[in-house]
């Protein structure tokens, strides 16, 4: 896009910028948002663009936490994509949210606060506070919806999922239309920017897949085409969307944990499903001795996983969204030979990032 290679301007406020843009155009800014230690401004970079007809105004943000960078590369591509183009509204791109912990390669911020537990903040609080006020009136309060690119937490990766509040019917609307085989129901947290968004009147939901500090193809794909498939349900984009041959609403999921220190061996990988009673892992010794199993308390797909074989009692090994006997066994019938290719080939690329042994006994 000629854009990219223009001058980016600098600018405290979004107000005037937006309709500045012209119809079937698109530019980049950089907002003001804090300082350094040094003094010297933060901005966080923004790519608008904008369709040749009215339509909704939508957010797509990446890297909210620093280290959080799948959706920063499934932006990047979108951005530099010459056949991505929308036909109606407009578009705010923030490819990294988190200026301050992505230049340290941390989630958080330099005071160790959450930015997305700050939300929607105050103009005279803390750094974090300070911070989501500003994203808060500049891109929440100025948009229609929003969609929120995560990864799974340190030494984790997640198998895709959407998550939303899906009481609310425009959520519900968005998370289908996405496309992710597992759609998990909650508002989230506290202070986090989809529940806060959402509560304003700007529907939003999140991305949860893969790990931190990486650019991971077959996560950043599912990010991009689940981003087209929505832009397409909203009619901002001229293309077929994209939906999984199944599609399941998760309501509870649970952390199953290491109950002794030891090593792991691991029988199961993101993405698949299990059966209640089925070993998800081997405690052993360093010398390999079995110390105990750890087996699925109830029928549920492994939505994330720890990926450091190494832990102590208490840490979180497999999180399990729990699914009910009848769908379950639906399930098992209707995912054999008709998983969504690109749902396949992530759970066989997150696979490859574990050492998964099938228990023989």
């Amino acid at each position: 896009m000629d854009s990219l290679s223009s001058p980016i301007e600098t600018v405290s406020t979004l107000a005037d910028i937006i309709p500045a843009v012209p119809r079937g155009g698109d530019r980049c800014f950089r907002l003001a948002s804090s300082e350094s230690f040094s003094g010297m401004p933060v901005h966080i970079p923004i790519f608008v663009e904008r369709g040749l007809k009215d339509g909704p105004t939508v957010f797509l943000t990446a890297a909210l936490h620093g280290n959080e960078i799948n959706g920063t590369g499934a932006i990047r591509s979108l951005i530099a994509d010459p056949d991505f183009a929308l036909s109606a509204g407009t578009l705010l791109m923030v490819p990294v949210v988190n200026v301050l912990g992505f230049d340290r390669h941390s989630r958080y911020l330099p005071d160790r606060r959450d930015l997305n537990r700050s939300f929607p903040g105050s103009a005279t609080g803390s750094l974090s506070a300070r911070m989501a006020r500003t994203l808060f009136d500049e891109i929440v309060l100025r948009c229609d919806y929003g969609i929120d690119l995560h990864t799974a937490a340190v030494r984790r990766t997640n198998f895709p999922n959407v998550r939303g509040d899906l009481s609310n019917p425009e959520v519900r609307r968005l998370a289908e239309a996405f496309g992710c085989e597992w759609i998990i129901s909650g508002k989230g947290p506290l202070g986090s920017l989809r529940r806060e968004a959402t509560r304003a009147g700007c529907p939003t939901i999140i991305l949860e897949a893969g790990e931190v500090w990486k650019v991971e193809p077959m996560v950043a794909a599912v990010a991009q085409r689940g981003v087209k498939n929505v832009l397409s349900e909203l009619g901002m984009i001229d293309l077929q969307p994209q939906r999984p041959p199944v599609q399941v609403v998760i309501e509870k999921t649970w952390w199953a944990r290491a109950d002794r220190g030891g090593f792991l061996q691991f029988h199961t990988a993101p993405g698949e499903i299990v059966a209640e009673g089925q070993p998800l892992a081997t405690n052993t010794s360093l010398l390999g001795a079995e110390r105990d199993s750890l087996v699925a308390p109830f029928d549920a797909v492994v939505i994330g996983m720890t990926t450091l074989p190494a832990v102590s009692p208490g840490e979180p090994i497999c999180n399990l969204g729990r699914l009910d006997s009848e769908t379950y066994h639906r399930l098992t019938v209707e995912m054999r030979g008709r998983r969504d290719p690109l749902d396949q080939r992530i759970r066989d690329d997150l696979a490859t990032n574990l050492h998964v042994v099938e228990r023989t006994e």
